[in-house]
């Protein structure tokens, strides 16, 4: 099994793609925390998980605290970190620049950039050499559009942390990578699209369908899977590096 006897972490835990891959490494052999400030979500996470082999921690990813206490949970529950999946995240709003909140600006900054940066500073003193850390940026990390100044803003940071990361740890054989989505078929996508479509007037999941190559939106389990390989010593001498997993639609 890929991830055999290693111990992961998983912010975002109870989004569908950190259920999905929190599943993948669970088959895969891996010991899972699972990370999400919805406690809510995160119980109908570990039911759906059901496994003796994942715990979960309610914390707010932007708080040095919180960030400090997950990492505590796994190194006492399971032992050092192998995998450091960062993973949470939070949209903002669509609007005009003279008309963008500074309050949300800020408040997506806090969880993708600042949410990133804190699980790498208390993750790697705990990290055995030869792991993995893999920061869920997107194919907007990757593009500009009018009016998600936020979001774009924040996946872009990401790509600029992960290379960083990448130079510093790269002594201890840590691997550090950025992998970029397109649309998933999930509810944080549909806010987006929704949010999109009210700004610009038109149906933003047929927006999103036409912008993608394959047609159609991605589903979590197989960007799990890319996440896998980042993960896995099926990706050993990958670091550094953006990986799309968009259906084309960065080319």
């Amino acid at each position: 099994m890929k991830l055999d006897e290693k111990n992961c972490i998983i912010t975002g835990g109870a989004g569908s793609l950190g259920v999905a891959t929190a599943r993948l490494f669970l088959n895969e052999g891996a010991r899972v925390v699972l990370v999400d400030r919805d406690r809510d979500e995160l119980h109908r996470a570990m039911r759906a998980l059901s496994s003796d082999k994942v715990v979960s921690v309610t914390a707010d990813v932007s708080s040095p605290a919180d960030t400090q206490r997950y990492v505590a949970t796994a190194v006492e529950r399971f032992g050092p970190v192998d995998v450091l999946f960062s993973n949470a995240g939070n949209f903002g709003t669509v609007a005009p620049i003279a008309d963008y909140p500074e309050d949300v600006f800020d408040a997506v900054q806090r969880v993708h950039v600042k949410g990133a940066f804190l699980a790498a500073k208390h993750a790697v003193p705990n990290m055995r050499n030869g792991g993995s850390i893999v920061i869920t940026s997107s194919v907007a990390g990757l593009r500009g559009d009018a009016g998600v100044y936020a979001y774009i803003t924040a996946k872009h940071a990401q790509i600029g942390l992960m290379r960083c990361l990448a130079k510093e740890l790269a002594a201890r054989a840590i691997r550090v990578n950025t992998i970029h989505p397109g649309p998933i078929d999930n509810g944080f996508q549909q806010a987006v699209e929704d949010g999109l479509g009210r700004e610009m007037g038109i149906d933003g999941t047929d927006f999103f369908n036409r912008l993608i190559p394959l047609g159609r939106h991605g589903r979590a389990d197989e960007v799990a899977r890319s996440v896998l390989y980042l993960s896995s010593d099926d990706s050993s001498f990958t670091t550094g590096t953006t990986l799309t997993v968009d259906g084309g639609m960065s080319v």
